[in-house]
């Protein structure tokens, strides 16, 4: 079934501009993964991700996540991508992030990982299936074990939980609420109406100082000039 995408519409003085709802929010540097992690999900955010740091690889990049997980290799691709880029990923968790997901959504920059105060945050174990000859089945088995290592690994690290509370954590689908994903790690802080509030402020107000704080600084400067020069001229 195909989804609608909602398109945004603006005026300027050169007529108007339509926008589909995904290219809007990239103007203001935030990126949507709503879906399953499979490889052209993951290769639109990692192409999203490149665009952003080489327009201004200075101003922090915002994910948001509502996913349900997906295929390992293209999600730790999608990590990888993230921790490369050099902005800083504040990372935002949006109804769920379970398996892969709750990975990229504990891997954003240390104190820019929120989730709203509902959303539900699951990590477990990578799963395979495979038929064929017993070697070939006994390959995979040892690949699977290698990748979940490598996973509770990337956990322990951004979570600061001991690698064996992790290895114990993903035994079996682990759930958390909000709260409990902020006591685990996996979060730095829960997201309520007047964090966002402040939050949105304070980005408006970087932002409006770095496109035109140098001017401001620089008026500042030239009347400080002027009334020393009234002064120097009032002494003589």
């Amino acid at each position: 079934m195909s989804v609608l995408i909602p398109t945004v519409i603006e005026e300027s003085n050169r007529g108007e501009r339509v926008y589909d709802i995904y290219s809007r929010l990239l103007r203001d540097r935030i990126i949507f993964l709503g879906e399953p992690i499979d490889d052209e999900a993951a290769n639109v955010i990692i192409a999203q991700l490149l665009f952003l740091e080489a327009e201004d690889p200075e101003r922090d990049i915002h994910l948001y996540v509502n996913s349900p997980g997906g295929d390992t290799n293209a999600g730790l691709g999608l990590y990888d991508a993230m921790q490369y880029v050099a902005p800083d990923l504040e990372t935002i968790c949006v109804g769920q992030a379970q398996g892969l997901a709750a990975i990229l959504l504990s891997a954003g920059a240390p104190g820019k990982r929120y989730s709203l105060p509902n959303a539900r945050i699951m990590i477990d174990q990578p799963l395979g299936r495979t038929q064929g000859p017993a070697t070939d089945i006994q390959i995979h088995a040892a690949e699977i074990l290698r990748i979940r290592h490598q996973l509770d690994e990337i956990l322990a690290h951004h979570t600061g939980q001991e690698l064996a509370d992790v290895e114990a954590s993903t035994q079996r689908a682990y759930f958390m609420s909000a709260q409990e994903a902020l006591d685990y790690g996996m979060i730095d802080k829960i997201m309520e109406r007047d964090t966002r509030k402040r939050r949105i402020v304070d980005l408006v107000r970087r932002s409006y100082v770095k496109e035109d704080g140098g001017g401001r600084t620089s008026d500042r400067s030239s009347a400080e000039k002027a009334r020393k020069g009234k002064s120097r001229r009032g002494a003589r």
